[in-house]
């Protein structure tokens, strides 16, 4: 719906331009009607999902048994069209200068683009099976980000914002993987780490002093 008519529903013209801009945000997906909640009609429509149209029965019940405590807005709540999509709905009633209802606003989400890419996301992130490590024990570069990325999962903090404790219980790791066996290492360690190789260094021989105390 574009433009409101002349000689429309006082209600239309003034909600018209909100139930617009929810359809467009949400659209294709959302359809936006405003109900009479006095003649349990549909006032206006818009990306209407099913065959009804302005003047066709709301069916909307007694809105004086509503729960009060929700301050006028209902939702989200489940339902269902009959080609089986299932809609997340919102209810918002209207009312005007003296509190009485003058208008019923909802919103109805098809869920159906949300659940098909949950499934794809779903299928993507399904358990993998465990890492055949014969493909790996020659390729020490690759241990590297595995026990680095395996550490900042677990602790749940990026590789930015490591403390020093971090870095050296990482190494550690790294270390007991022979890891700084292979040549080279150190470099390909603190660009995984961000971090200088100096420092790499120097909290290696730290680490390492602490273990010979040990």
């Amino acid at each position: 719906m574009g433009k409101v008519e002349e000689g429309a529903d006082p209600r239309v013209q003034m909600w018209a331009p909100v139930c617009q801009a929810v359809a467009l945000l949400l659209g294709p997906y959302a359809e936006v009607v405003l109900h009479d909640p006095d003649t349990d009609q549909v006032i206006e429509i818009w990306n209407p999902m099913t065959s009804r149209g302005p003047g066709d029965p709301s069916l909307l019940g007694e809105l004086d048994d509503l729960d009060p405590s929700a301050r006028d807005v209902y939702g989200p709540y489940e339902k269902l069209l009959a080609d089986g999509r299932r809609l997340s709905s919102v209810s918002a009633v209207l009312r005007d200068a003296q509190g009485k209802p003058s208008a019923v606003l909802c919103v109805n989400l098809d869920r159906s683009p949300l659940e098909q890419a949950a499934a794809v996301l779903s299928a993507f992130g399904a358990p993998a099976v465990e890492r055949p490590e014969p493909l790996f024990e020659q390729d020490w570069s690759e241990r590297v980000q595995h026990i680095v990325g395996g550490y900042v999962r677990e602790t749940g903090r990026p590789v930015e914002r490591l403390t020093r404790q971090d870095r050296i219980a990482i190494l550690g790791r790294l270390d007991e993987a022979r890891v700084f066996a292979v040549r080279r290492a150190a470099p390909v360690v603190a660009g995984a780490l961000r971090v200088s190789r100096s420092t790499v260094y120097g909290l290696l021989a730290e680490l390492r002093a602490s273990s010979a105390k040990d």
